[in-house]
C-alpha cells in the first residue's frame, strides 16, 4: 500500500514540479485558459420509492461546478491541465462529492506525446454501451448510464506514426466505483457496504495496472485494438449479512485481462459501429459485443435539419461469477435530431429492448443553447416492464427526468 501511494504521489509531484519550472520562467498570462461551468440541476421522480427505507423524494435539486484551468508554454508543446469537479446534492449524501477529473502535465514531441498525472481517456464508438472504455472508473452517483468517469492517475506515452498510433498506460492508483446512498433513489434493492470492499490483489487499490492500445484510420475505417491487465473497473457485488442480520452487498474487485476492438466504418450517410471484448478473471472467460449502425438523412426537406436512425445489438456471455449486467441479449433503437441552428439544438431518444424478458429502458437527451453562456439540457431514464427478480428490479420505480441549466464561462 505504501509503495502504491508513493507512485501516485510521485506522479502528482512530477506534475507540480513541471508547473513550478514553468512558473519560474517569465509568465505570459495569455497562455492561461480559464473556462468551465456552473450548473443547477433538478431530478424529478414521478413514482414513489419502491422500498420503505428509501427517502420519499419527488424533486431532488443539486448544484455542480467544474472549472478548467490550462497553462501552455514552450510553443504550446507543454500544458498543465487542472479540472476539479464538485456536486452538492439535496438528498443523496454520496452524490455530494468532490473529484479531480484532470490534473496533469502534457508534453508533445514531433511524433510522440506523454501525459503524467490524473487524466481521462475515452475509448469507444457505439451509442448504447461502451464495452471497451476501461481506463477510468465509473462515477455512478452522477448517472446510471455509466458515462461519467472519475479521474485516473496515469503515466501515458503515445507514439504517433504513419502506420498508426501506439498508446501505453501505467495506472498506479485504483479508484473504487461510487454508489448512491442506501436510502437514495437509484440505489437498488440491497445496501452496498463500501467499507467492506475486497480485492483479488493483496495490494488492493494500489495494484499497478497496465494497458496498451493501437489505433489507426485508413480509407473509411477507424480501428482500435487494446489490452488491459489489472483491477476490474466492474466490481462483483457479493451477497452477505451484516452485524444486524441485514442482507447486504459487498464489492469485490478482481484482477482481469481484457482484450478489445472498436471499429467504425463510414460510407456516405452510413456509420457502421462495433465494440467487442473478451475478458478473463471473472468466472469463465466470456465474450461481449455491441454492433450496429447509424444512418443520417441530411438536410431533410431542403432544410438544415438532420435526422439519424440508430440500431445496435448488445450481447454479453458472462456467467454468474462475473458482475451482473442487464445487457445479455438486447436491441437498442434510437433517433438523433440535429437542427443545425444557432442554438445548437439536438435531441437523442432511444430504447433498449430485452429480447428475453421484454424489459425496456427508454432514454431521452435534449440540449439547446439559450444564450452565449447559458445552456439547457433535459435527460430522462424510464424503466418499463422490469422484473423484480432481474438485475434492474431495484430500479423499477426510479424512472426520472433531469433538467440542467448550465452557465459556461
Amino acid at each position: 500500500m505504501r509503495r502504491g501511494g508513493q507512485i501516485v504521489g510521485g506522479l502528482l509531484l512530477a506534475s507540480f514540479g513541471v508547473a513550478q519550472t514553468a512558473a519560474a520562467q517569465e509568465i505570459d498570462w495569455s497562455n492561461f485558459d480559464f473556462a468551465g461551468y456552473l450548473a443547477v440541476e433538478t431530478r424529478v421522480f414521478p413514482e414513489s420509492p419502491q422500498y420503505a427505507d428509501q427517502e420519499e423524494t419527488t424533486v431532488s435539486p443539486s448544484v455542480v461546478a467544474q472549472p478548467e484551468l490550462r497553462y501552455r508554454w514552450n510553443g504550446r508543446d507543454d500544458r498543465i491541465t487542472f479540472v476539479p469537479f464538485a456536486r452538492v446534492d439535496a438528498h443523496d449524501d454520496a452524490r455530494t462529492h468532490v473529484d479531480i477529473r484532470e490534473l496533469n502535465w502534457y508534453h508533445g514531441g514531433d511524433d510522440w506525446d506523454t501525459v503524467l498525472g490524473v487524466g481521462k481517456v475515452f475509448w469507444g464508438v457505439t451509442e448504447s454501451r461502451h464495452l471497451v472504455d476501461i481506463i477510468n472508473q465509473t462515477d455512478l452517483v452522477e448517472s446510471p448510464d455509466e458515462e461519467d468517469k472519475l479521474g485516473q492517475p496515469m503515466a501515458n506515452l503515445n507514439l504517433l506514426r504513419d502506420w498508426g498510433s501506439l498508446s501505453f498506460f501505467v495506472l498506479p492508483g485504483f479508484r473504487e466505483r461510487t454508489f448512491p446512498s442506501d436510502d437514495a433513489r437509484l440505489s437498488g434493492a440491497l445496501p452496498i457496504v463500501k467499507e467492506d470492499t475486497t480485492y483479488d490483489s493483496g495490494a488492493e487499490q494500489w495494484h499497478v495496472d497496465f494497458a496498451a492500445r493501437y489505433a489507426q484510420s485508413f480509407e473509411n475505417w477507424d480501428i482500435g485494438v487494446a489490452h488491459f491487465y489489472g483491477t476490474s473497473r466492474e466490481p462483483r457485488l457479493i451477497p452477505g449479512v451484516d452485524g444486524s442480520g441485514r442482507t447486504v452487498l459487498r464489492p469485490h474487485y478482481d484482477i482481469i485481462n481484457q482484450t478489445s476492438i472498436d471499429a467504425q466504418y463510414t460510407l456516405d450517410s452510413w456509420l457502421l459501429k462495433l465494440e467487442a471484448m473478451t475478458r478473463f478473471g471473472q468466472g469463465d472467460p466470456f465474450f461481449a459485443a455491441v454492433g450496429g449502425f447509424e444512418y443520417t438523412f441530411f438536410g431533410v426537406h431542403n432544410s438544415d435539419i438532420d435526422i439519424g436512425l440508430l440500431a445496435e445489438y448488445l450481447h454479453d456471455g458472462r456467467d454468474d461469477k462475473a458482475p451482473q449486467t442487464p445487457f445479455e441479449d438486447d436491441v437498442f433503437l434510437g433517433t438523433r435530431l440535429t437542427l443545425n441552428d444557432f442554438e445548437n439544438t439536438s435531441l437523442l431518444a432511444g430504447v433498449i429492448l430485452d429480447l428475453d424478458q421484454e424489459e425496456r429502458i427508454f432514454s431521452l437527451e435534449f440540449e439547446r443553447r439559450l444564450t452565449d453562456h447559458l445552456n439547457l439540457e433535459l435527460e430522462g431514464r424510464f424503466f418499463d416492464n422490469v422484473d423484480s427478480d432481474d438485475v434492474l428490479g431495484g430500479f423499477a420505480r426510479d424512472s426520472y427526468i433531469e433538467m440542467r441549466l448550465s452557465w459556461f464561462f
